[in-house]
Parts: structure tokens; sequence; C-alpha cells
């Protein structure tokens, strides 16, 4: 079986947007900043041979307030640029039921079948509590990135850091 790290994209790969303490996707690959840190941290991974796949919640698509193209390209860019083996990808809202929309695991056991990952071996690296609730979960081990959002914090995660440099450091032992 195989390893992976479960990235939450935006304010884990690219910056997320902060409007009145909240965070934001940003509206489109023009508006897209990839965070410092994250290349290398992601090499490092991928030299180390872990899959690194991307799950990430984009609701604005069904809310109709961000076009499908736009989330897109960002997630085509992003795995042109970096060692991303997959991006998996929910454009629910949370009434959709949808079991792929974290803090569900859908995407990360749909994945992990896929990949023949060992979820017990593997980590799920966010910097919101639906990300590493869904990793939980999973059964995955978890890193939450803390920047200290004006929202719902995590519970239970394994380490805190502040970027996903610190968080490959620790995966990376």
């Amino acid at each position: 079986m195989r390893r992976a790290v479960f990235l939450d994209r935006d304010g884990v790969i690219n910056r997320a947007v902060v409007r009145d303490g909240k965070p934001f996707p940003p509206a489109n690959l023009a508006e897209m900043e990839i965070l410092p840190g994250v290349s290398d941290a992601l090499t490092a991974l991928h030299l180390k041979g872990w899959l690194l796949i991307v799950v990430t919640n984009q609701p604005d698509v069904s809310r109709g307030t961000k076009s499908l193209s736009d989330v897109e390209s960002i997630n085509q860019f992003l795995q042109k640029v970096l060692p991303i083996d997959e991006c998996r990808t929910c454009y629910h809202d949370s009434g959709d039921g949808c079991d792929c929309r974290k803090p569900l695991p859908g995407a990360i056991l749909a994945a992990a079948k896929t990949h023949d990952i060992d979820l017990s071996s593997s980590y799920m690296v966010g910097d919101r509590w639906r990300d590493t609730e869904a990793g939980e979960r999973a059964g995955c081990q978890t890193i939450f990135i803390d920047y200290g959002y004006n929202e719902k914090q995590p519970q239970n995660v394994g380490f805190r850091v502040k970027s996903l440099a610190e968080a490959a450091n620790i995966i990376l032992g």
C-alpha cells in the first residue's frame, strides 16, 4: 500500500483571500498566489515517495458565484507547476448531502481506493476544521495550519503548525 498527503488547496497551497477574518478562495487564476515554501515542501515529500492529493471544497460553483472553469484553471495550473498527483474537487454546497464535501471523508476514501493508499500512515493537511475532521474521519493523521481565522476551530488535531513547510518537516521526520 502507498502513503499519501492529502492537502486542502486554499490556505495550504495557495493564499486564501481573507475578509473579516474568514478565508475565501481566489476568484480566478490571475488572483491565485502559491504560498512561500510550498513548492519546496511538496517537492521534498514527492521525492520521498508520498502521493500528493489535493482535496478541496469549492461550493461557490454550485452557489453560482464562481465558474467551474475558474476553479479548474487554478487546479490545472497547480498540477502543472507543483508535483501534485491528483486534485479532487467537491463543487457541492453544505445542504447537498454529498459525501465528498469535507468534513465528510468521501473524497479521501475514494482516492485511497483508487490509489491503494494506507490511510493510517497518511496525513490530511488543512487550514480549517472541515479539513482535519475529514482526515480524522478517514483514519488519517492530521495537521492543522493555524492562521487564527475568525471561525470554528478544529477540536482534535495531531499537529498545529504555521505553514505547509512545517507540516512537511513533521511528515518527513
